[in-house]
């Protein structure tokens, strides 16, 4: 089987990881709505270690399939998520430019994946929208990093409620839940960073 048929089959409901990874990025999630510009830095870091944790938790049947030792290794299975989250939260100490273009980006792609699915031309759609966001937030640094952090935070959140609480109806909580929590944790940034 190729990888693209492999990727296809990619199981995106969260519901798998353990619950202590949950409330691990639930509360990264609440750090980054509420406090996202003032800890810039950090912020960047941990948005894109949630990023790449997500991503590569999200590849790990790929990887699986083509390295069978990893796939039958209980501590690989849980190292290399982790591995890519670090990978790309290092990332967040780079550029500032670049990590926030590309936060955009990627919640863009998280999202379309998470929501839409993850065939091609739905992905594509997802990379030219998240293309033109993260160029609209290079042009507007302070504002794009306060609305970037709260929606990474506010999808952070909303995953790991969902995914602690599988009674909630996810399909039609998903959205509101997310822009709650981002409208709620700009709100509060841009009071708190409103004489920064």
């Amino acid at each position: 089987m190729d990888i693209i048929e492999e990727a296809k089959k990619i199981d995106l409901d969260l519901t798998h990881y353990e619950q202590w990874q949950m409330w691990a990025v639930g509360g990264a999630g609440l750090l980054l709505m509420f406090l996202g510009y003032k800890i810039k830095k950090i912020a960047f870091f941990i948005v894109w270690f949630l990023l790449g944790y997500i991503a590569t938790g999200y590849l790990m049947p790929i990887i699986n399939g083509a390295v069978a030792e990893i796939a039958n290794n209980e501590l690989w299975q849980s190292l290399l998520p982790i591995a890519g989250g670090l990978l790309l939260g290092l990332m967040g100490f780079m550029i500032e430019k670049v990590c926030l273009g590309g936060i955009c980006f990627g919640l863009v792609i998280m999202m379309t994946a998470q929501y839409f699915g993850t065939e091609i031309q739905t992905m594509a759609i997802g990379a030219i929208i998240g293309t033109l966001a993260g160029g609209l937030a290079v042009m507007m640094m302070k504002p794009a990093t306060i609305i970037a952090t709260a929606v990474a935070g506010g999808y952070a959140l909303t995953l790991s409620i969902l995914a602690l609480a599988p009674e909630l109806d996810k399909e039609s909580l998903f959205w509101p839940m997310i822009a709650g929590f981002s409208v709620l944790g700009a709100g509060a940034q841009f009071l708190i960073c409103r004489h920064d």
